[in-house]
Parts: structure tokens; C-alpha cells; sequence
């Protein structure tokens, strides 16, 4: 018969951990991606490229975690609790911070963040009764966020939004690329709404499947 001592406590993941570490710092650099974007009214190009540099490090951070998370069993209640909130609290800081630079509409980021956040708090508060797996409308919204967001950051002139202060991109060059990445962010925010109401539809699925 098998004594092994450490197998009572093989289930039990600390919560500092890697995984968590990279997901509390993604937190902690909120402020500071704010701060770099909307420094001097978010004209000055090269806090545009640290608020740039910022947001590249969290995306790639956000995959990094999850991967670590899953494939060496570091899954805790702490992180599940805390990633959702540092990948809406990032770019939630970005919807905002570039509405009050005039590069997105505020009815944009209105309604990507009610969206957003209703569906984290339906998440977390479901968290203990329903498990609902990740879609793959889910995956395509986070992708298109994140690169529609990414081309907006950076600081290329568009016409008089920014007074033609920018000039890292010569030509219209600049413009295409802005306008792509609008075009991006529509495509983001038609599949932030369909992926906000198939979770609502799986929970109400799951909730209506569950025994009394």
C-alpha cells in the first residue's frame, strides 16, 4: 500500500505561482499603459510606443499564462478569478484611453464595456455551478480586440485627429493602416456582441439543464 506523503497534497496548487505572477503583473501595468497613452493628450509618439509596448507585453502575457496554467495543472481559484479582470481591466484601459484621444467613438467603447464586464460578473458568479467552456467566437473577439487595439495605439498620422504630429509613417501609409484597424474593430465589436449572447445562452442552457 502506497504511503507516498506528498500525494495528499498533489492537488493543492499554491496560489504564487508563475501563472498568477504573470497575471497580477498584467494588472499592475493598467495604470502605467493609461498614464503612457494619454500622456500629453496622447500626442506624443514616443509614450504612444511605450503605451504600445505595454499592450503587446500583456497580450502575450495573457497567452502565456493560460498555457502555463493548463499545461502544468497551476489552475487556482485566485486565477480564475483574477484573469478575466486583467484582460478586461487592459483593455478596457484601451477602449477608453483612445476615445479620449478621439481615435475610437465612445459608443464603442460604451458598449463593448457593459458587455465586457456583464459577462465577467455573470462568469464569476456562476463560477462554482456552471463551467463553461471557451468558444471559438470568444477566441476570434480576444484575437481581433487585440489587434485592432494594437494598430490604434500606435502613433500613426491620420489625418487632423492628432494635427499630423506624427510622421513615423510616411505617405498615406499611416492612414491605411488606421483605417484597417477600424475596420478590425467593427469586425471586434460584432463578435464582442455574439460571443457576449451565445455565454448567455450556454448559462441559461446549463442552468435550465441542472438538477434541483
Amino acid at each position: 500500500m502506497s504511503t507516498d506523503p506528498t500525494h495528499a497534497e498533489q492537488r493543492q496548487v499554491s496560489n504564487f505561482n508563475i501563472a498568477n505572477v504573470l497575471t497580477t503583473l498584467r494588472i499592475v501595468m493598467v495604470p502605467f499603459f493609461g498614464w503612457a497613452l494619454l500622456h500629453d493628450g496622447g500626442d506624443d509618439p514616443l509614450w504612444r510606443w511605450v503605451a504600445f509596448a505595454l499592450f503587446a507585453v500583456a497580450m502575450i502575457t495573457d497567452k502565456i499564462d493560460g498555457d502555463l496554467a493548463r499545461k502544468h495543472d497551476l489552475v487556482t481559484d485566485f486565477g480564475k478569478i483574477a484573469d478575466p479582470i486583467a484582460d478586461k481591466a487592459i483593455t478596457g484601459m484601451a477602449f477608453i484611453g483612445l476615445s479620449v484621444v478621439g481615435d475610437v467613438w465612445w459608443w464603442v467603447t460604451v458598449i463593448v464595456l457593459l458587455r465586457e464586464w456583464g459577462v465577467t460578473l455573470l462568469r464569476l458568479s456562476v463560477l462554482k455551478q456552471v463551467v463553461i467552456p471557451a468558444a471559438w467566437s470568444g477566441k476570434v473577439k480576444t484575437v481581433l480586440q487585440a489587434v485592432a487595439l494594437s494598430g490604434l495605439i500606435w502613433p500613426l498620422p491620420h489625418g487632423d485627429a492628432h494635427g499630423g504630429a506624427f510622421d513615423f509613417w510616411p505617405g498615406p501609409l499611416g492612414e491605411v493602416l488606421f483605417y484597417v484597424s477600424q475596420v478590425l474593430l467593427a469586425g471586434a465589436v460584432a463578435m464582442t456582441m455574439w460571443s457576449g449572447w451565445e455565454f448567455v445562452r450556454e448559462v441559461r442552457k446549463q442552468r435550465n439543464a441542472a438538477p434541483v
